[in-house]
């Protein structure tokens, strides 16, 4: 068996293993990288190592950690109660309202799945005050966190726009948002519309606009926590400062001035998917250099031809990211694949075909087994038939890898 197959071997064994178990992949990925690489490849551990993502890890590091400190400080949760107040006890606006917020907040920086952890507890609660079934809120508040999460300030979007840059698809940062963004956002709404959405504008929520007032009063800790997020942007934006270290320099004035708990923050940053996605990409990288990648390559390019790919693609990366981590393993093994698979095809669209990985992968995640998913579900309150909103949610989950497939086939 050549090293070829068996570095694939390790990809295909490591993204089972994330399906069914809870072991964390980017762990398994290293473990497998070495072994491969040193033992049966004679490369030195330095060369193997060689492909961890430093940049990455840096940007992703200082993005979640000024993030943390927002979500701990209160600043998040504050803006939160104060977007619900604009609905005005219109029951109809108040899922509309949770999209929009979550896809703002998504937006900015936290990213889909602490933004699903941050609103999803208060949507819920809201959702079961105001009578609004917990799997349309679900939907949208779902699909609002997942359609900010390529947004170039997010770490999904840092971890695909960086995949794209090493296989030359630089500068499409703007237009990855903006595609994931629409193709939720119409899933979303359809959805809302189509299971009853419409009803819910004839009630009235007498207790929206009844916030207790320390609720949603700004203190000082919280306005210095907008300013330096707002200063980040628009440095990211205007004065091409980078995103990860003007991160890690804003969650240091957070914790000189003392609005924000930095050591707290530093113990809760997401490091189980930091290292997920280190570790998936030294695999990676050493597939590259072992040829396993382009075996994989050669292997997706049986499934389809240049006129059908964008679908293919689609639906054989949603179908595994029902099961499977998006953002630390679907994504990462897809995208290099990319440039191999158009010339085996004898054609395509690079962005297309990207396009349609990004938007196949990320609407499969509002199922139960997907962390977005999950995390809305498990706010919802003991009134509501949960088992009933899992087989629900589970439908509506492997219902989008065909959803998905068309969207991108029709659309890229």
């Amino acid at each position: 068996m050549n090293l070829a197959v068996i570095s694939l071997l390790g990809l295909v064994v490591a993204i089972l293993v994330s399906c069914f178990t809870e072991l964390n992949v980017g762990i398994l990925a290293l473990a497998f990288a070495w072994i491969i690489g040193v033992y049966f490849g004679g490369m030195r551990l330095d060369a193997v190592m060689a492909g961890f993502p430093v940049s990455l890890f840096l940007t992703l590091s200082g993005v979640t950690l000024l993030f943390t400190q927002a979500q701990l400080n209160g600043t998040l949760d504050r803006i939160a109660h104060r977007a619900v107040r604009l609905c005005r006890g219109n029951v109809g606006l108040i899922p509309i309202i949770f999209f929009v917020l979550g896809l703002a907040l998504a937006s900015v920086g936290p990213g889909n799945i602490s933004t699903a952890a941050l609103l999803g507890p208060m949507a819920m609660a809201t959702a079961a005050r105001a009578g609004i079934p917990a799997f349309l809120m679900i939907i949208m508040v779902g699909n609002g966190a997942q359609a900010g999460s390529l947004s170039p300030f997010a770490p999904t979007g840092i971890i695909v726009n960086g995949l794209m840059t090493k296989i030359g698809l630089s500068g499409h940062e703007w237009h990855n948002y903006g595609t994931n963004a629409f193709a939720h956002a119409f899933v979303a709404f359809s959805g809302y519309f189509l299971f009853g959405g419409l009803k819910l504008f004839r009630f009235a929520y007498t207790d929206a606009t009844q916030e207790a007032p320390e609720a949603v009063r700004l203190e000082f800790k919280n306005w210095i926590t907008i300013v330096v997020i707002t200063a980040l942007v628009a440095g990211v934006l205007f004065f091409g400062v980078n995103v990860g270290m003007g991160a890690f320099f804003g969650a240091v004035i957070l914790a000189v001035v003392g609005a924000a708990d930095h050591k707290e923050a530093v113990k809760r940053m997401p490091w189980s998917v930091i290292l997920m996605v280190c570790g998936v990409t030294v695999l990676i990288a050493l597939l590259e250099k072992t040829g396993g990648l382009d075996l994989f390559t050669a292997l997706l390019a049986r499934l389809a031809t240049p006129g059908t790919i964008t679908g293919v693609i689609a639906f054989v990366t949603g179908l595994i990211s029902v099961y499977s981590s998006t953002s630390g393993v679907v994504l990462p093994a897809f995208i290099p694949t990319i440039p191999g698979l158009i010339e085996r095809l004898g054609g395509g669209d690079p962005i297309a075909i990207a396009t349609s990985m990004n938007v196949g992968a990320h609407l499969v995640d509002i199922s139960p087994l997907s962390t977005t998913g999950a995390l809305c579900l498990a706010a919802v309150g003991s009134q509501e038939n949960v088992r009933s909103v899992f087989n629900k949610l589970l439908a509506w989950g492997l219902s989008m890898t065909v959803v998905g497939a068309i969207i991108c086939y029709v659309f890229f």
